[in-house]
């Protein structure tokens, strides 16, 4: 299957693209609304909830928009590339996590997606009222997988 195939097929079956998906994919945030799928050996994470994925999609866009300094960009106007994407997904999350639950005593992983956006809103109001000053300093302090060495 070439690309464009698969990027078609897998628009037309996953009508529901979880927002987090990265995130999710990578393992370190997890979600009781994701539901996984393999089409031609990759997964994919389509959103059983509509409500979530809206508050999901209205929070990963005030994510960007907040990382823009530390991501060194003048303006966002949709997905990052992958490593930044990564960044932003993980990063504000766990940085989301720790406004909002302090003691939870796993920092490393979010075990619920939905169920730590919709505590942020009962805590702060509305996601836009987070504070973000917080959360972009996970964003900065996140690393990805570290590259690996080519031995030869």
């Amino acid at each position: 299957m070439d690309e464009d195939e698969f990027r078609s097929t897998y628009h037309t079956l996953n009508k529901r693209r979880c927002v987090f998906e990265k995130a999710l994919a990578s393992r370190v945030c997890a979600c009781n609304r994701a539901h996984h799928f393999r089409l031609a050996d990759r997964e994919g994470i389509t959103c059983t909830a509509e409500e979530s994925r809206v508050d999901c999609l209205n929070l990963i866009e005030l994510l960007r928009q907040s990382s823009r300094f530390t991501l060194q960009l003048t303006r966002i106007d949709g997905p990052l590339p992958h490593a930044r994407e990564i960044r932003v997904q993980n990063g504000g999350l766990l940085g989301l996590q720790q406004a909002t639950t302090p003691d939870v005593l796993d920092s490393d992983r979010v075990e619920n997606v939905a169920a730590l956006v919709e505590e942020a809103k009962a805590v702060y109001g509305s996601l836009e009222q987070l504070p973000y000053d917080r959360i972009v300093k996970s964003v900065t302090a996140f690393q990805g997988r570290r590259k690996r060495s080519h031995k030869r």
